[in-house]
């Protein structure tokens, strides 16, 4: 067998740990091309010329391309196996990240920052797909923890980055680096990654059947409540991201330096729930584990809000506000894998189709929160502390209806 067609994957034999570190370096790409180029605002509105405030234009054609993206992948991935379309989303996702390095045009380069997303969307979608082929309840709790674990690395890592690349050059090295970055994983999947979609469980579906079974998989009870939970604490990070940049260096006055150690604090918490969570997941319920850290997440941000609009947390305590948001960006690490597995839970036949609606209902709903931030009137962590705290009471009420879902059944070891 050639060393570019990896053997085939069999059922239950499980994923090496080289395996596992591929498949979150390459979930990692949707987050690295999110955050690395954050500290590059104010240079990036400066040399396109879009005005104060365009970068954040930038980040929406980003999301937005994710969200549609992500519409098609699953239905691509579900047809055609996991392995080919992940890797042509990376191809696509390489070119118009080269693009967006060559442009000098403002409008250019939010057409090549949406094309990027779309291409970029299969890193998000068919990795979650691959972990419900391979395994499901707390085998897929742990798994989905462990991909965490690694792509969370890059996270921490990309603003720092991104602010030692400016030290040495120009913004445009940052997608170069997206550039090389794809290229690297497109070759680590072909030497490497084996198809976890067996031929024989492919489906191929019209453009009318393909609509119609996003509308049952949205109509289905348990995967709809879990999959709100998953998308409103993607809403709470978004609204983190996207007012990161002023809340630390406007407001807190953070260098490029702090800012990209805070956020990689901030990241480090999130981490460390997740692997909590992977370590607890086989003895305490996932449900259990969920809501514990929801409540958590309510209290934090209920007093992050009260603080936030009191003047107490903002500029004069920055340390306050660092807590109080990596309070509640840690629970998250616990919510977002167990709900998303448990959305999962009644569609291993079609993971793919499930895992983009699920991808688009995240980048789709996710995405407004950055509008929430710049529409919120006021200065200082007021918005930013609001606009999480939107999330949160979001994530509260999508576990009402997770409690009215009818009850997933056993558990897998």
């Amino acid at each position: 067998m050639s060393r570019f067609s990896p053997a085939p994957f069999t059922p239950g034999s499980g994923f090496t740990p080289w395996l596992i570190i591929l498949l979150g370096l390459v979930t990692a790409i949707g987050p690295v091309a999110t955050d690395m180029y954050l500290p590059a605002f104010p240079e990036l509105e400066r040399d396109l010329g879009g005005g104060k405030g365009s970068a954040q234009f930038t980040l929406a054609a980003w999301f937005l391309g994710l969200a549609l993206g992500q519409f098609s992948q699953g239905p691509l991935s579900d047809r055609f196996g996991r392995r080919v379309p992940l890797m042509l989303g990376l191809l696509v996702f390489g070119v118009a990240s080269a693009g967006c390095a060559v442009v000098q045009d403002f409008h250019l380069f939010c057409l090549c920052r949406f094309i990027a997303a779309v291409g970029g969307s299969a890193s998000a979608v068919i990795p979650r797909a691959i972990v419900r082929d391979v395994a499901t309840g707390k085998k897929g709790a742990k798994l989905m923890s462990q991909l965490t674990l690694v792509f969370g690395v890059m996270p921490v890592l990309a603003p720092s980055l991104g602010s030692l690349v400016l030290q040495f050059g120009s913004w445009r090295w940052i997608f170069w680096i997206g550039t090389v970055y794809a290229l690297a994983a497109i070759l680590g999947l072909l030497c490497f990654m084996p198809d976890t979609l067996q031929p024989e469980r492919r489906i191929a579906l019209s453009p009318g059947r393909i609509l119609a079974r996003y509308f049952m998989i949205s109509k289905e009870p348990v995967f709809i409540a879990n999959a709100l939970i998953a998308t409103f604490s993607t809403f709470v990070m978004f609204a983190y991201l996207g007012s990161a940049p002023v809340l630390f260096e406007q407001v807190l006055h953070f260098t490029p330096g702090q800012f990209g150690v805070f956020f990689g604090v901030n990241a480090a918490a999130f981490i460390l729930g997740t692997q909590i969570n992977g370590r607890l997941v086989h003895r305490v319920a996932m449900p259990v584990l969920l809501e514990s850290a929801l409540l958590w997440a309510l209290l934090a941000g209920a007093l992050f809000t009260v603080l936030a609009l009191a003047g107490i947390a903002g500029e004069h305590h920055a340390l306050l506000t660092c807590v109080l948001i990596a309070s509640i960006t840690g629970s998250l690490g616990f919510i977002g894998p167990n709900a998303t597995v448990m959305s999962f839970y009644h569609h291993g036949q079609h993971a793919g189709s499930a895992s983009a609606l699920l991808g688009t209902m995240q980048f789709g709903i996710g995405s407004l929160s950055s509008v929430l931030v710049g529409i919120l009137p006021g200065g200082g962590a007021g918005p930013t502390a609001i606009a999480m705290m939107v999330g949160i009471l979001g994530m509260a009420g999508a576990d009402l209806m997770r409690r009215r879902a009818p009850e997933i059944g056993a558990e897998e070891d």
